[in-house]
């Protein structure tokens, strides 16, 4: 980035105002979707600062002697955080295609505000009480029972009602994992892990995630160089291939495990839009030594961000000692409403629902895609994603500062690799593929020259 070099170079001084978003998009003649873009990454890595009214300015440590005694790199935080932050910043209007989200009109909120007023009448003290370490109870007894639909025996005891899935991710790698250890990971995979591991120190080995799932073969040669202390895996529907973990695959990975003495987190996040429940590692492994997440944001709320572990009771007793030092208790009112859409029945029927207009959405994408001239990865059978590729394009950043002159929002496939490694493939959401513009981008895209 030009102006991030002059920035730092002293060639642009601190104090020093930027033109401002339109006039730079002018300027250049382009969207102004690139140019806010910059600024915000320009911001997140402290070169400028935002002020209220007035426009941009140089920050004050961005350049010279002050800023030469310190690091000329961004944190690992930031750069990690970045990577996240591009979910949430499609531009006005424009298309999210590789957002990680449900459309807000699939979402089923006349339910969800029904429930939210019957419990501030039934239960007040869930609109100003924490709820207990371990989660509701109601709510823990229905995930059980969900579980089941797996032929997973787990009680109650075996649950932790967590923030959401992210936060059960943040307290297994706290609890189990220590800077300077080593894991494995999927790749692609999901990239708002691989920066909290990094974040916390964790060296990331990345085992090549294939269309019936991980490499085993790949995964075997790793483990005659590495001893990982944990696996991190998506079973169904994988993010960001949509592909689906074969018996014969999670029989041999659960093997190596047994064999090396690690252990798996089955990271499920996606398992409510499957119809027809498929056998996850936690079935054949009954949480000996499996660690299974799932959550509810991906499919009921955004806003009520809630996730659980399943793990052996042993495992679970030392998960509730940090989220208790962490974050105290959990969100006893999202908790009930929660509970209460799962035992009244209203989840499943939004479930059935929400599965069949995501049926027919990736129906409706999968035609876009290969009648305009793109790869599919592996066609999904659920899900709400797609890992495409133009074939003759090697790095989908190009694709992705196409997409600009459509005024359409991607991020481009290197973000789900372990390291940033360039990347031909790109995630769509289906859910978002019906903008009047993106056809015109599709076949625009793919003639690009090689």
């Amino acid at each position: 980035m030009k102006l991030e070099t002059m920035i730092r170079s002293g060639q642009i001084h601190a104090g020093n105002k930027l033109p401002s978003i339109r006039q730079l998009a002018a300027a250049n003649r382009i969207s102004r979707y690139p140019v806010t873009e910059a600024y915000d990454h320009l911001v997140s890595q402290g070169l400028i600062e935002p002020r209220h009214g007035a426009g941009f300015y140089v920050a004050c440590h961005a350049n010279g002697h002050a800023h030469r005694m310190g690091s000329l790199e961004p944190t690992k935080a930031q750069e990690e955080s970045w990577q996240v932050l591009r979910q949430f910043n499609a531009p006005g209007s424009a298309p999210p295609l590789s957002s990680g989200f449900v459309p807000e009109a699939w979402r089923d909120v006349d339910g969800i505000a029904q429930t939210i007023r019957k419990i501030s009448r039934t239960d007040v003290a869930s609109l100003i009480d924490y709820a207990t370490p371990l989660g509701d109870n109601i709510l823990r007894t229905q995930i059980a029972r969900r579980l089941a639909n797996f032929e997973v025996a787990a009680s109650s005891d075996h649950i932790l009602v967590t923030h959401s899935a992210s936060q059960a991710l943040d307290l297994v790698t706290r609890l189990m994992l220590q800077p300077g250890d080593l894991v494995f990971v999927e790749d692609p995979g999901y990239f708002n892990l691989f920066g909290l591991l990094k974040l916390l120190g964790i060296s990331l080995v990345g085992i090549p995630r294939r269309r019936n799932g991980p490499d085993v073969d790949v995964m075997q040669k790793m483990l005659r160089i590495h001893r990982p202390k944990l696996f991190f895996l998506n079973t169904v529907f994988h993010n960001p291939t949509a592909t689906n973990v074969s018996p014969d695959v999670a029989f041999r990975i659960l093997g190596l495990a047994h064999q090396h003495d690690f252990l798996i987190v089955e990271d499920d996040v996606f398992a409510d839009l499957q119809s027809t429940p498929t056998q996850r590692l936690a079935t054949l492994d009954q949480l000996e030594r499996v660690i299974y997440i799932g959550g509810f944001s991906k499919t009921l709320s955004s806003s009520f961000r809630l996730g659980y572990v399943a793990a052996n009771t042993k495992l679970i007793s030392k998960l509730v000692d940090v989220k208790m030092l962490t974050s105290m208790g959990g969100t006893k009112f999202a908790e009930s409403v929660v509970a209460s859409l799962l035992k009244q029945g209203t989840y499943n029927r939004h479930m059935e629902t929400l599965r069949q207009r995501m049926g027919t959405a990736l129906c409706r994408a999968v035609g876009q895609l290969r009648g305009s001239g793109w790869d599919i990865y592996e066609e999904p059978r659920g899900g709400m994603f797609v890992w495409t590729r133009i074939p003759h394009i090697q790095d989908s950043q190009r694709i992705v500062e196409h997409a600009t002159k459509f005024d359409v929002h991607l991020v481009p496939g290197a973000n789900h690799r372990p390291n940033n490694e360039v990347c031909p493939w790109l995630r769509f959401n289906v859910g978002y593929m019906g903008a009047g513009r993106t056809q015109a981008f599709l076949e625009s895209a793919a003639a690009l020259p090689s």
